[in-house]
């Protein structure tokens, strides 16, 4: 891999929407979870171990969006035009989980809040679906035209691997969610949740082996990289161990060491797509056809302006996320004014 212009805003815009994955992915995660406990107190600690910083997390999908938008408008305008219907899809679910959010502690009847936790965990279950999904194609390949634009339908897209993807995004995020709340939750609750870690691991294990011999044999293209650079499979490798350390830090009660293995995982998996795809941004059915990180950028004094501005605004996303998880780091505990 040459390290020009092009391979660094790939790299950058690869690392925000990993950023957004870690961060995004395990309050997705809680929402699937969410209609696992049954007791509102319990609901509640769930929505308010995620309610400081959800909104937070989706703002590195923002700035991933727009740096592919400056970066590789081929992209955003021919395949986001032709995956239109999944991403208003995708749109609804992550807008109705904010007012399922916002809205089942405005009152206290129990239909309301049933309605509202029903839609909040449906939400974040289409929400991480579709992700996978349109993950699963880019990696398969879609139908493209000479000039990039996206030539089939949204049946299209229902193909059975990216199915595949989007239900081992959806356990790979309950994963996550479920670690997370082992470290905000305490008491009967986090007794509760810590009995889900281990079922949580091996639903994802056997989607993701399941994802990986499918990929293997039907997708040799994603494996390239690694065959021609050994040195590369440090990262599968790393990325197992992280998923497996797991387990032995949450048994030793050591939450954080275990969220942070679980983050590594997640970033990992995100290093392997990007490490398998390179220097495909798409991949079309016909490869001539695919998008890359050189017919489908910027011209060079774009890419250069964008990637100092860049410079100036990725840190202070990161200081605020940094911040905001420092304010509001510990024990979830409930008051009067908590969702």
């Amino acid at each position: 891999m040459d390290i020009d212009l092009n391979t660094i805003w790939f790299l950058l815009v690869g690392t925000l929407l990993a950023g957004y994955a870690v961060l995004d992915g395990f309050d997705l995660g809680v929402g699937i979870l969410h209609l696992f406990v049954d007791r509102d107190e319990e609901r509640r600690i769930f929505i308010n171990a995620i309610g400081p910083v959800w909104d937070g997390n989706e703002v590195w999908l923002v700035t991933g969006g727009g740096a592919l938008f400056a970066a590789f408008p081929a992209v955003y305008a021919g395949v986001f035009s032709g995956f239109y219907p999944a991403m208003i899809l995708l749109l609804v679910a992550l807008i109705f989980r904010a007012v399922a959010i916002e809205f089942r502690s405005k009152q206290p009847m129990a239909w309301w809040r049933r309605t509202w936790d029903v839609s909040f965990s449906a939400a974040s279950f289409l929400g991480s679906f579709l992700m996978g999904v349109a993950f699963g194609n880019v990696i398969r390949g879609v139908p493209l035209d000479a000039r990039g634009e996206y030539l089939g339908g949204f049946l299209t897209l229902l193909n059975p691997y990216a199915l595949l993807t989007g239900l081992t995004t959806v356990a790979l995020f309950a994963m996550h969610g479920s670690i997370y709340l082992v470290l905000k939750t305490e008491g009967p609750v986090q007794a509760k949740v810590r009995g889900w870690v281990n079922d949580t691991i091996i639903l994802f294990v056997v989607c993701y082996a399941t994802t990986t011999m499918a990929t293997l044999l039907y997708l040799p293209h994603m494996s390239e990289h690694f065959k021609a650079h050994p040195w590369t499979f440090v990262l599968p490798v790393a990325t197992m161990l992280a998923i497996a350390n797991v387990p032995r830090e949450i048994f030793h009660r050591r939450e954080w060491r275990a969220f942070l293995s679980s983050c590594a995982a997640v970033f990992g998996l995100m290093g392997l797509v990007g490490l398998g795809m390179y220097p495909n941004l798409v991949r079309g059915t016909d490869p001539s056809t695919s998008l890359s990180v050189y017919n489908a950028a910027s011209s060079d004094g774009t890419l250069t302006t964008m990637l100092v501005i860049a410079g100036i605004g990725i840190p202070l996303v990161l200081a605020y996320s940094i911040s905001i998880y420092w304010i509001f780091r510990g024990k979830v505990k409930l008051d009067s004014m908590s969702y």
